[in-house]
């Protein structure tokens, strides 16, 4: 019997696929030796790797996301009239053998060429680089966090319990008392007199807990940690300065985002972490065109900045249906069916910030004591599978009808009363009845309703 040839159909006929190393890129143009090169990683390699694609009338390139080494040579590519993907490792993971940076680049290629790789989503300039701002900004907020663990460490240690006495070392009466003490004060009722009037504890029992035992090496680092704390303080404010300054330029440049004004919205709580001296509420209303996202329940400022940082505007339209959005996030179940049977249906690993910020928003929903659709639904779900299946099945909820009013227009309405199944059953039957009255033209005499 004569042998099978099975062949696939060529996709992208004149593509490039490139393995991304630190210090080299091995570029393959084709599958035999000779269409292989390695360049540097410098601008005028840079340079030289594009006018050699353009010598082959290649059109597209592939390249794997390898860390942050890729981003200059997409620019570049991009640059040069390339149409480029940024391709998920594992996509371009090789079937098992011998691993070279020469058999990498063509295996690239050739699935290219194929075109069995999709493109990994990527944001517009302007949201990269607001993202690289807030990117930045939560760094230094760990970095925080840190310090005033380390801080509360040597308080303990000198025997300064000042965490069991106060909610938070570096509130109002722990950062007046702290501030006192590392300039010399050491005396505990003179320290105890620095109590806010809310604290919940008394100053003599503040007082109490103040009692230095004299250990001159940990008060030395407690003043260093302090000041590296109130150093990443002065950070912070200087990075929500920028934030503030380039969504404003952004907004006025922009007729159709500069012209709203949001209602106000004084029942948000505004967190300690959020961006200081800023209104999110009109900002996040001018930049999305005028869509209220404040206006769901659970969405407070550091949902909006995840919205603008992490995908953008511009960037939530690239995905034509919220599944794809939802899948996107990994809030969708990761069905697997063999033999007609559901094998899993668990939620892709993996998180990213948006998915992360939408999880904390739905964690709010489920903490909330006022009625609602999101809080119904959470205790509903919650009820039949746990908290921690109601905290995704709502942040997937979420994920829905923000895609819905920034994709479609569509404003959130949400009913005010909870529906049951027989509501919702009722309310499908009304609806099917007028829409075939409305389709064979039927009226009221024809259905046998006689009115006065």
């Amino acid at each position: 019997m004569s042998k099978k040839h099975i062949s696939l159909e060529v996709v992208n006929p004149n593509a490039a696929g490139i393995d991304i190393g630190s210090r080299s890129h091995w570029v393959a143009v084709g599958q035999n030796s000779q269409s292989v090169r390695e360049f540097g990683v410098y601008s005028e390699d840079h340079q030289k790797l594009c006018e050699w694609l353009k010598k082959h009338q290649v059109k597209t390139v592939a390249m794997e996301s390898t860390g942050t080494y890729w981003q200059n040579l997409f620019s570049s590519l991009v640059v040069f009239g390339f149409e480029v993907i940024l391709v998920n490792g594992r996509q371009t993971k090789n079937i098992k053998g011998k691993k070279t940076d020469i058999l990498d680049c063509q295996w690239i290629q050739k699935l290219h060429t194929l075109g069995l790789l999709s493109s990994s989503f990527l944001p517009d300039s302007t949201t990269a680089i607001i993202r690289t701002y807030s990117r930045h900004r939560q760094n230094i907020l760990k970095q925080a966090s840190t310090t005033i663990l380390k801080m509360q460490k040597y308080l303990r240690l000198m025997n300064l319990r000042l965490d069991v006495v106060v909610k938070d070392i570096v509130g109002l009466t722990g950062t007046k008392i702290i501030t006192a003490f590392v300039k010399g004060e050491k005396s505990g009722e003179i320290l105890a007199e620095n109590r806010h009037y809310n604290c919940k504890k008394s100053q003599e029992e503040i007082a109490k807990a103040l009692q230095y035992n004299g250990r001159e090496d940990y008060f030395f680092a407690l003043k260093q940690e302090w000041a590296t704390y109130l150093h990443l303080q002065k950070q912070i404010n200087q990075v929500d300065k920028e934030i503030k300054k380039f969504l404003k330029d952004i907004i006025k440049k922009d007729d159709n985002k500069k012209q709203h004004i949001a209602s106000k919205k004084p029942y948000k709580r505004k967190n300690k972490n959020a961006i200081r001296n800023t209104d999110m509420n009109q900002l996040s209303y001018q930049y999305f065109e005028g869509i209220d996202l404040m206006a769901i329940e659970g969405v407070n400022d550091a949902t909006l900045m995840a919205f603008i940082s992490e995908i953008g505007l511009e960037g939530i339209k690239k995905f034509k249906s919220a599944k794809q959005f939802t899948s996107w996030l990994r809030l969708a179940p990761n069905n697997k069916i063999s033999g007609g049977k559901m094998l899993s249906n668990h939620l892709p690993k993996g998180s990213n910030r948006l998915k992360i910020a939408l999880r904390n928003a739905a964690n709010v929903i489920g903490n909330l004591n006022k009625e609602s659709d999101l809080h119904n639904f959470f205790r509903r779900i919650s009820y039949k599978k746990g908290r921690a299946t109601a905290i995704s099945a709502t942040a997937r909820k979420l994920a829905v009808i923000i895609w819905n009013m920034l994709v479609k227009n569509i404003p959130y309405n949400p009913t005010n009363q909870y529906l049951f199944l027989d509501q919702k059953r009722k309310l499908k039957l009304v609806n099917r009845i007028k829409k075939n009255i409305a389709k064979f033209d039927i009226n009221l005499e024809e259905l046998g309703i006689i009115t006065n």
